[in-house]
């Protein structure tokens, strides 16, 4: 069967892709597809990138392993913690994970959250590497992060951008790095280069807005008891700067600002509920914007069993 399924994939379409909001069950999907398919997956999460950032960034690598069988999967643990991975990496490393699978005889499945990850791969752009402008830092030291994000959005107007990813802008840190690319990109318009698109069935996990709600409060009350504080405080601790963690966002800016000091409990917990519950919708508004841009998606129940999301796949896909 498997092999029949490779035969398809060489004539028609060059990968599959899964994305969904968090807490919509993509990585296990994923994985069950992977299994049937002979396929191994590329990680489209912006944070699971970085060593150490486990519980935190819900990396979950036991969803890798179905039925006693290891999934193969690419671009989780790859960089440092503390560091600044971006999108100009993100496409390197992906065309190199892609052409290896692709060289094996795999099929690639993309699987994540990270719509700006996604869209980059799919439509064929790359953007190359933006360098530090610090007398641009020192103009932006000390505004709001409403201030950047006006100032953003007016750079995105003149640049005609849409490639920038509004679910991560939630620190001025990040903000204030959203204009530097914007800025550079301005001054250097040759900066976006084309590359070859990728064709892909694009599976869309649906989830209902109360079912995902409640997933996100119950993930996140298990995180914080399967150790969450201390994965972040065993960060600081080996010297990753507090500002490095709060840049990430979400997990790691609220409970930061808990460890350090800065907030309660209770502050940290609804604070960070809330914004990943915004988090996800915004997500679900990048991916509905994907498909005003062309991208078609095909949307699948989150709450079906999985015998039948994996059917469901196989027949779209044959």
């Amino acid at each position: 069967m498997q092999g029949g399924f490779f035969c398809l994939y060489l004539h028609s379409m060059k990968m599959i892709t899964i994305l969904g909001p968090t807490a919509s069950g993509k990585t296990t999907l994923a994985s069950h597809l992977a299994l049937q398919l002979d396929a191994e997956i590329i990680s489209a999460d912006s944070r699971q990138v970085y060593r150490g950032m486990d519980i935190g960034t819900g990396k979950d690598l036991d969803d890798y392993e179905i039925n006693g069988h290891k999934i193969p999967y690419h671009l989780i643990d790859i960089a440092e913690p503390g560091s600044k991975y971006n999108l100009y990496e993100y496409q390197k490393d992906f065309h190199e994970a892609y052409s290896d699978i692709c060289s094996r005889g795999k099929l690639p499945i993309l699987c994540g959250g990270t719509g700006l990850y996604i869209e980059a791969v799919l439509k064929g752009y790359a953007l190359s590497p933006v360098p530090q402008n610090q007398s641009l830092r020192e103009s932006l030291e000390g505004k709001s992060l409403q201030e950047l994000t006006s100032l953003l959005e007016e750079l995105k107007h003149k640049t005609g951008s849409n490639m920038h990813n509004k679910t991560d802008v939630d620190s001025c840190q990040r903000a204030i790095r959203a204009i530097e690319i914007e800025k550079y990109n301005l001054d250097h318009p040759t900066s976006l280069r084309s590359m070859p698109p990728i064709d892909s069935l694009i599976i869309g996990v649906n989830i209902d807005r109360e079912l995902r709600r409640e997933k996100i409060t119950h993930r996140l009350k298990q995180r914080l008891e399967s150790g969450m504080i201390e994965e972040i405080r065993g960060l600081l601790n080996k010297e990753v700067p507090a500002d490095d963690l709060i840049y990430y966002g979400l997990e790691y800016k609220y409970i930061t600002e808990y460890v350090i000091g800065k907030t309660s409990y209770e502050e940290m917990f609804h604070g960070l509920e809330t914004a990943i519950h915004q988090f996800a919708k915004r997500q679900m508004t990048w991916f509905r914007g994907m498909e005003r841009r062309g991208f078609t998606i095909h949307w699948i129940e989150a709450s079906l069993p999985m015998e039948e999301k994996i059917k469901q796949i196989l027949a779209l896909w044959q």
